[in-house]
């Protein structure tokens, strides 16, 4: 969000193979590359609300977040989906998904995808899940992860 602006939706969606010993999830320099991907769209400084997953609060993110001068971190409290937009984000999309069969991998990362696409389009929904949170009366200071 920015204040006189459109709140923005920036994601990356990846497919990860299935098997023992492969990572299932974005590590540090997946989530940084990220935010500079943010950064350079809404060339300003970012203000990010993140949960306290391990890649989000690991030594290695601290240093790559300090780094960047342009970003601040707010973790949230542990355990409080509850005040995490992008936990509405994923509901939204989750339930415009739940009456469609079984399908092939690379047809539901496409129906991911638009979905996430679509609502870039719909700021009063983005709003609404910001608002939804009360986020902005749960966070005291900013902290590094």
């Amino acid at each position: 969000m920015r204040p006189g602006s459109r709140t923005r939706l920036c994601h990356r969606l990846r497919t990860h193979p299935a098997g023992k010993g492969t990572r299932r999830g974005m590590g540090e320099r997946d989530f940084i590359a990220l935010l500079d991907g943010a950064h350079q769209l809404v060339k300003a400084p970012i203000l990010l609300v993140w949960d306290r997953l391990n890649t989000h609060i690991s030594r290695k993110m601290r240093d790559l977040v300090t780094e960047r001068e342009w970003l601040t971190v707010f973790l949230l409290p542990a355990y409080s989906p509850d005040l995490n937009p992008a936990e509405w984000v994923w509901a939204h999309v989750k339930r415009s998904l739940a009456s469609l069969a079984a399908m092939a991998l690379d047809r539901l990362e496409t129906l991911v995808r638009n979905r996430l696409r679509r609502l870039q389009y719909q700021p009063h929904t983005l709003d609404g899940f910001i608002a939804g949170t009360s986020t902005s009366t749960s966070l005291a200071t900013p902290a590094s992860p």
